[in-house]
């Protein structure tokens, strides 16, 4: 209680030091100039100086990427390179999604290198897309039925695959319907007693 009574004038004191500024005043930055630090240079400069400046581009590449984008608008075999050069990054900046489009216009224009790309990528998975085996068994089939051998090795692979997919949905399915079972009978560890909460 006296610890308390010695406290409440110190309160007090900062209250009214407080209510001594405009609200203008409590809101105004302390400072016009703010520090910035690049690796171990630090230097002082006002808050309203932008320094933030875009990577420099690479023209050429730059060049070079919009005239492979427009070959591959119309070329099957220039769109599988263009995937390729996205998934591995060369020359571009890596973009697995666009690589998957532009293999995939490839593969549709009958492109075997590129059917094969896909049913590869989708049997495997890739980066944050993980596997998924129908689209791979339908990639692998119509680069075997053009006479890929490779396709023709895979392609069992992506139907057992794709099965075990399958009985594991069904699993999943059943689980999920029962799922409602178990949480009505399942006990608390914790109980409210009025005061807080209780252990039992």
């Amino acid at each position: 209680m006296h610890r308390a009574l010695l406290l409440w004038p110190a309160a007090a004191l900062a209250l009214l030091g407080c209510a001594a500024h405009t609200p203008a005043e409590q809101l105004a930055p302390a400072s016009d100039t703010v520090r910035v630090c690049e690796g171990s240079r630090c230097v002082d400069q006002h808050r309203s100086h932008q320094r933030w400046q875009p990577p420099a581009a690479d023209a050429a590449a730059e060049r070079r990427l919009e005239a492979l984008s427009r070959l591959a608008a119309q070329d099957p075999k220039a769109a599988y390179d263009l995937g390729l050069r996205l998934l591995r990054g060369d020359g571009v900046a890596r973009d697995s999604f666009q690589a998957i489009e532009w293999l995939r216009q490839a593969g549709d224009h009958g492109l075997v290198a590129a059917q094969l790309a896909l049913g590869r990528i989708y049997l495997q998975g890739l980066e944050e897309m993980g596997p998924d085996p129908a689209e791979a068994e339908a990639w692998l089939g119509r680069a075997a039925a053009q006479g890929n051998k490779e396709a023709g090795r895979l392609l069992p692979q992506a139907q057992a695959a794709k099965r075990d997919a399958q009985a594991g949905y069904q699993v999943r399915a059943a689980e999920r319907s029962a799922w409602g079972r178990w949480y009505a009978a399942a006990p608390y560890y914790w109980y409210w007693g009025g005061a807080g909460w209780i252990l039992y």
